[in-house]
């Protein structure tokens, strides 16, 4: 479905219409050959239609957005960072994204365009069903209907988001969006838990989902998998009082996402609002950050919100039944057309969506066909998201938690009085405990059917441990904070499946050992590099190698010198270590088992999995990744003996999305690796088509470390820069510092702000 425009309910209106009607009877008459069809004719006529007004915004709307920019005022500091302050909080939210337009509009628009399920409009068909995914699972009927009934409140600040992004358009008319040429006020509310990729979908895949769609049996069309690139989540630590320098709490804030996912901002009202941190392109508040009283730092999890369902259908009449409690109910069906690229033109493909009570029909596996419940477009979520921005401490946060929007995500927290907290998960449906949730249902059954959600006293979570720290990498809470860790038999399975992975183990190991953190102490542990699965994988090889081979075979050649560098390596990542080189690309060539993070109940986690396949592992399964490894190596740089740096680079991409890395233009030496083989800084790089050397692609983005004390510490990194313009000096200011792990200070008051001032200016001029 195509988003009617925002113009379409102006006072002008009726004058928009009548133009856009002699346009097309022009357009009509003088182009279009009469042998076009009809929906070939209706899909051209839409898009010519809509980029004919694209340039025009009535008199009352620009009226409304000057006024409203009278009241903001953006500071830009010498990093680059816009500091916006508005006299309300609807202010601040308009100033918030005419800023972030400024900086990335491309990355804006993709995010929403993604969210309305409409990607295959600038793709290609190749893009189709991962829009039909989208479009069964967020239905925007849903959310225009809760934006209408939004609190006042609410509904002022959603109108100060579309306003804020069409002043933008208006005031830069050179910026040619690539499909969205007005912004709605509902947009904001596709979105769950704040996070743009948070989509819940079980096990199902876009391949599935296809087959059934188009009933075939296509093969999978899902991405494939590079266990580097997809190894994505977060680092979150709190520090209590007890072991800081200083007295107070401090947070680390450490999302691992992809770069130039999130920029790094700052919005003050005079109704209260002070949030300092990151936003995902296009957000309307701070996801992860703080405010003068507290901070919130989410790490993805595995905790269960969505289930699958087998559904026992059948036709009768030529309508679709399934099966519930021993009696027929109908399937419910809706007629869903999309729309894809096919050269210069719009095709369209309509199909009919299917659903039971449990959701959408996603699959079908054997003669069953599958729904999929789960939660992945709410109003409370963002209603969570806004009111944790202002929350005063541990105990007002505590309330926006029992809002239990929040999906995707857990919670790690500190605040000004010395608390710190952890939450796994925020939204857990009551389930029956004598299932194995992670299965299949019964869907023609109630005992399968969620029975509310768990109060938030119900779920995992920690408050105040004696150690006086705690963590969370994306592992088990069991571990968040060593001995003194939630007990796994307190819970049932499902609230927690997530297992330990080996940035988790790293992560203890390193904050056990440190008492008196300042702020620098603080990113020197999340910056620790210890790689702590090769622990486990080098002496696997080592004593495979040792016992095996003797001077005289082929293998022992190939191989001896390697083995010999491995076998003295410390684990440490480094720039100048050919160690890194070696374990790295010897790693990502063995058994995938290893680099599972994610599991479901009952399943061995990475470590598990990691110490058996290192306990049972052939020489041949432990030799021959190592021997492609040197062959590969010496094909593309002529010798294998190469340190980690001069093969692992960071290259600043500019705001277009399809700009290349490339050998022969500048990058810099980084000594950090993947997160996913223990180390706590994450930078997910690999090669690219046309390059020998790896870039990365993901990984650290926005970092920071904030202490709470009567004034507020803090001090932040991000991946490259806070512009996406090649031509701004803030495009790459960070990029050298981003690669040497050297962080900037935080400018949190607005004293320090003016005196680093580059520009002051109120949106428009």
């Amino acid at each position: 479905m195509f988003s009617r425009p925002s113009w379409a309910a102006d006072a002008l209106a009726d004058t928009a219409i009548k133009k856009i009607g002699n346009f097309i009877a022009v357009f009509t008459a003088i182009f279009v050959p009469k042998t076009c069809s009809l929906m070939k004719l209706t899909a051209l006529l839409l898009l010519f239609s809509l980029a004919a007004w694209s340039q025009n915004f009535t008199t009352s709307q620009i009226n409304r957005y000057q006024q409203q920019a009278k009241h903001v005022t953006i500071v830009r500091d010498n990093w680059g960072v816009p500091h916006i302050y508005g006299k309300t909080d609807a202010d601040a939210v308009f100033g918030l994204l005419y800023a972030q337009c400024e900086d990335d509009f491309g990355r804006l628009e993709m995010n929403y365009i993604e969210k309305l399920g409409r990607t295959a409009e600038l793709k290609g068909e190749s893009a189709l069903y991962n829009d039909l995914q989208i479009r069964l699972l967020i239905d925007s009927t849903e959310a225009i209907a809760d934006y209408q009934k939004a609190a006042p409140w609410l509904k002022k600040l959603l109108n100060a988001y579309a306003d804020g992004i069409n002043f933008y358009l208006y005031k830069n008319p050179h910026v040619k969006p690539a499909l969205l040429h007005r912004f709605e006020p509902w947009y904001p509310l596709l979105w769950t838990d704040g996070s743009i990729g948070a989509i819940n979908t079980s096990d199902l895949t876009v391949a599935e989902l296809k087959n059934f769609y188009e009933n075939t049996a296509t093969a999978a069309i899902d991405p494939p998998h590079d266990p580097e690139y997809h190894q994505t989540g977060s680092n979150g630590f709190a520090f209590a009082p007890s072991i800081t320098a200083s007295k107070h709490a401090i947070l680390y804030i450490n999302p691992h996402v992809t770069f130039y996912f999130r920029p790094e901002v700052h919005v003050i009202s005079q109704e209260g609002l002070n949030a300092y941190g990151a936003v995902t392109w296009g957000q309307m508040f701070v996801y992860q950050g703080f405010n003068q009283y507290c901070g919130w730092m989410h790490t993805s999890c595995n905790v269960d919100v969505s289930d699958v369902y087998a559904e026992q259908v059948v036709k009768k009449e030529g309508r679709f039944f399934y099966e519930y409690n021993q009696k027929l109910r109908p399937v419910s069906e809706k007629k869903i057309t999309l729309y894809y690229r096919v050269g210069n033109e719009l095709q369209s493909k309509t199909m009919t969506k299917y659903a039971t009570h449990h959701g959408p029909i996603m699959a079908k596996r054997g003669e069953k066909w599958v729904s999929l419940r789960s939660f992945n477009r709410s109003m409370t979520s963002l209603i969570q998201s806004w009111k944790r921005t202002k929350a005063t401490g541990f105990d007002t946060f505590k309330k926006t938690m029992e809002l239990r929007g929040n999906t995707s995500n857990s919670t790690v927290f500190a605040d000004n009085k010395g608390n710190i907290a952890y939450w796994h998960g925020n939204f857990v449906p009551v389930r029956n405990t004598s299932l194995n949730w992670s299965k299949l249902m019964d869907g023609t059954t109630s005992t399968t059917e969620w029975k509310g959600l768990h109060p938030v006293a119900e779920t995992v979570h920690l408050y105040n441990p004696a150690n006086g720290w705690l963590q969370n990498c994306n592992s088990t809470p069991f571990s968040a904070a060593g001995s003194n860790s939630p007990k796994k038999a307190n819970y049932p399975p499902y609230m927690a499946p997530d297992g330990e992975n080996f940035r988790g183990v790293n992560a203890v190991r390193v904050l056990e050992k440190t008492k008196n953190y300042t702020l620098d102490k603080v990113i020197e542990a999340g910056y620790d590099t210890y790689l702590a699965a090769f622990e486990v994988l080098v002496p696997a090889l080592v004593q495979s190698f040792e016992k095996n081979t003797k001077p005289t075979d082929s293998l022992y050649t190939q191989l001896a010198e390697a083995v010999q560098i491995l076998k003295k390596w410390d684990y440490h990542a480094a720039e100048n270590s050919v160690a890194t080189t070696l374990a790295i690309e010897w790693a990502q060539r063995l058994t995938p088992t290893i680099t599972r993070l994610y599991i479901d109940q009952g399943q061995d986690d990475q470590v598990q999995n990691t110490k058996r396949f290192a306990a049972t592992a052939t020489i041949d399964q432990l030799a021959k990744p190592m021997i492609a490894v040197l062959n590969d190596l010496k094909a593309k740089f002529g010798k294998w003996q190469l340190p980690w740096g001069e093969i692992n680079r960071f290259q600043r991409l500019t705001g277009n999305l399809e700009n290349k890395f490339d050998d022969a233009q500048p990058s810099y030496a980084v000594k950090y690796a993947s997160a996913l083989w223990g180390m706590l800084p994450s930078y997910n790089s690999r090669t690219h088509a046309g390059t020998n050397k790896r870039y990365g692609l993901s990984g650290n983005s926005f970092v920071c470390a904030v202490e709470f004390g009567p004034r507020i510490k803090a001090k932040s990194l991000l991946a490259g820069g806070n512009s996406s313009s090649p031509d701004s000096k803030h495009f790459d200011d960070q990029a050298k510092m981003y690669a040497e792990g050297k962080f900037k200070h935080v400018l949190f008051y607005k004293e320090d702000v003016l005196k680093n001032a580059e520009r002051s200016y109120q949106p428009g001029q």
